[in-house]
């Protein structure tokens, strides 16, 4: 099973897979996790270009496509591979991120962002994505105040911010069972507890 999480900026997704795979693997299920942009080495190095606080002068076109030539990297070298031996693959992003940063964020043509996507993908979707969604402002707060990595992604005026938010809420309407909603605006242990439920859940049905 492919699973992937998803959130607006502090929303906590990078915290929550460790104890996730922790939880997941005693349960007897063989997982890897990994993120987006990264994961193999040659997508680690586009990350690296892409969340440099110096690269200001980056067009979204540019950040479009890097970020698709990261994914389709570890789409082909990691997510496939795995899937295909049995594992669960659990991701920090993927795909849907570019269609609410590039895309509604950016305000690029969606159909092109589209496009783009399932080329460097190949067409691969995700069994379950999860949101872990709160107020913006909120989650850019708690990102300063937990020190979490600053990049050049974060260094927008909270309007984008509010469209990113917004581009989720309207793709989990797109396509509700595949997305699951959780207000991550709690204590870290019950969202923790709520991500649990919701993989068990759909790994039974899926068994």
């Amino acid at each position: 099973m492919f699973i992937t999480l998803e959130g607006p900026e502090g929303s906590g997704k990078t915290s929550h897979i460790p104890s996730l795979v922790e939880y997941l693997r005693e349960r007897g299920h063989v997982v890897f996790p990994t993120r987006e942009p990264g994961g193999t080495s040659i997508s680690e190095q586009i990350r690296d270009i892409l969340h440099d606080i110096k690269n200001t002068e980056m067009h979204p076109r540019t950040e479009t496509l890097l970020y698709q030539a990261a994914r389709a990297q570890i789409v082909e070298q990691v997510i496939k591979p795995r899937l295909s031996a049995g594992e669960i693959v659990l991701s920090d992003r993927y795909c849907d991120s570019t269609i609410a940063y590039q895309g509604y964020g950016h305000q690029q043509d969606l159909e092109q962002i589209r496009a783009l996507v399932k080329y460097a993908t190949g067409g691969l979707i995700p069994d379950l994505t999860i949101l872990l969604d709160l107020d913006v402002e909120v989650g850019l707060k708690r990102k300063k105040k937990n020190g979490e990595e600053w990049n050049r992604m974060d260094a927008h005026e909270v309007a984008f911010y509010q469209r990113v938010r917004a581009g989720y809420l309207e793709m989990v309407k797109q396509e509700p069972k595949r997305w699951v909603v959780i207000n991550s605006d709690q204590k870290w242990e019950s969202v923790q507890e709520e991500l649990r439920k919701v993989i068990v859940e759909r790994l039974k049905i899926a068994g």
